[in-house]
């Protein structure tokens, strides 16, 4: 595992030299999207309308802020990460579209997300829960608000970031997962648990929308 002191815009090669694991802090221009931001600007993108904001070689962060006015300017009072599984297909086409080099949120956005990320050079940066004064210390200034009729935590507010983070390389532009790493080992200590125990890990129960290894029928579950 490395630390990492990196710029927006990042350059490509500077991106793929990160790895899963490693520990990044961003400084510079960084763009807050959620939901309704992220399918406004496909569609401004799908009619061939110019973004009022450049988000190419730049940074997608998946969050709602709290921001405070302060006379002509605006102050973040809570800048925690949202769930960017919500965001995987709409996510995954802003990367393919305007090569965004960094995605900052919280879980993982899926494997079409990951892919892209592996051919446009792009990494998925998770960021802790439950830390949003933390990080809204980390911004330095708020440059711009876009879209403030879907709502203050819908907007899209750009803002110049002083190493915001501690940031965890959760996809890197080679493929790797963290979430996918983490899930093949704990799948291997379930196997190395049940043999010891003396249970069939080859029996597997679906229980929707899990399905857990070794595991009998129970409450409607099929096995099999």
């Amino acid at each position: 595992m490395r630390e990492w002191n990196l710029s927006i815009p990042a350059s490509e090669s500077q991106v793929r030299a990160l790895s899963v694991g490693d520990v990044v802090y961003l400084s510079g221009r960084m763009h807050t999207l959620r939901d309704m931001g992220h399918r406004r600007a496909l569609e401004m993108l799908g009619r061939g309308e110019p973004l009022p904001f450049d988000l190419r070689g730049g940074c997608i962060w998946h969050c709602g802020p709290i921001v405070r006015r302060e006379g002509e300017g605006w102050h973040f009072v809570s800048a925690g990460p949202t769930s960017s599984s919500r965001f995987g297909a709409l996510g995954t086409e802003l990367i393919r579209r305007l090569d965004v080099r960094f995605t900052v949120g919280k879980g993982n956005m899926g494997r079409a997300a990951t892919e892209a990320m592996r051919e446009k050079g792009s990494v998925y940066l998770v960021a802790t829960g439950g830390c949003a004064a933390v990080y809204a210390k980390r911004v330095a200034l708020v440059e711009e608000v876009h879209w403030l009729d879907l709502g203050v935590p819908e907007a899209i507010w750009v803002v110049q970031a002083e190493r915001m983070g501690p940031l965890v390389v959760g996809v890197d532009a080679r493929g790797r997962s963290l979430a996918d790493d983490c899930q093949d080992k704990a799948r291997a200590r379930i196997r190395e648990i049940f043999g010891r125990l003396g249970i069939d890990g080859g029996r597997r129960c679906v229980w929707w929308p899990k399905q857990t290894i070794g595991s009998e029928s129970v409450h409607g579950g099929s096995s099999s």
